[in-house]
């Protein structure tokens, strides 16, 4: 099934509804770095309340992963609780856990600078001023039916058909 990129409604089709709500994001770049895409929705219920997808024609898939936690916030009323999904372990660990000491030290690492800082910043914000959205890992391409719609999301600028 992962040999073409499928498109929302393949997926839909092919992945069952396994998780009820939350916002999945994903962010990808071929190659990488290249071009690349973010992908966000926005489920309740089973039902999808919001999209969002974007495209940038020189970037990371870093980058691009942390685009995609941005544009989640957006999706989600200020004060709703709900669970933010990301595949992309380095940057829920930079938001759970690495920002703020990074912060703490005028926004520098240990051993250097902090890589893609200006969305690290807007990203940890966002974080902070929105402690009703949890953060969390969802391993990728493992079958969860909102991942797999939120990478075709951020795949569709490889696509004809959304």
């Amino acid at each position: 099934m992962r040999d073409r990129l499928l498109t929302l409604a393949e997926v839909l089709e092919a992945f069952p509804n396994d998780m009820k709500s939350g916002v999945f994001t994903d962010g990808s770049a071929v190659p990488n770095p290249g071009p690349g895409g973010w992908g966000v929705v926005y489920v309740r219920d089973g039902e999808v309340v919001d999209q969002a997808h974007g495209h940038d024609p020189d970037t990371t898939n870093n980058r691009m992963e942390l685009a995609a936690i941005i544009e989640a916030y957006a999706l989600v009323p200020d004060g709703e609780r709900t669970t933010l999904y990301s595949d992309s372990n380095l940057a829920v660990r930079t938001l759970n856990e690495w920002a703020a000491g990074w912060e703490r030290r005028g926004w520098k690492r240990k051993t250097g600078p902090v890589e893609n800082l200006d969305l690290v910043k807007k990203a940890y914000y966002l974080f902070r001023r929105r402690p009703e959205v949890k953060v969390t890992w969802i391993k990728a391409h493992d079958g969860h039916r909102w991942n797999e719609y939120a990478d075709s999301l951020a795949s569709a600028w490889q696509r004809d058909e959304l």
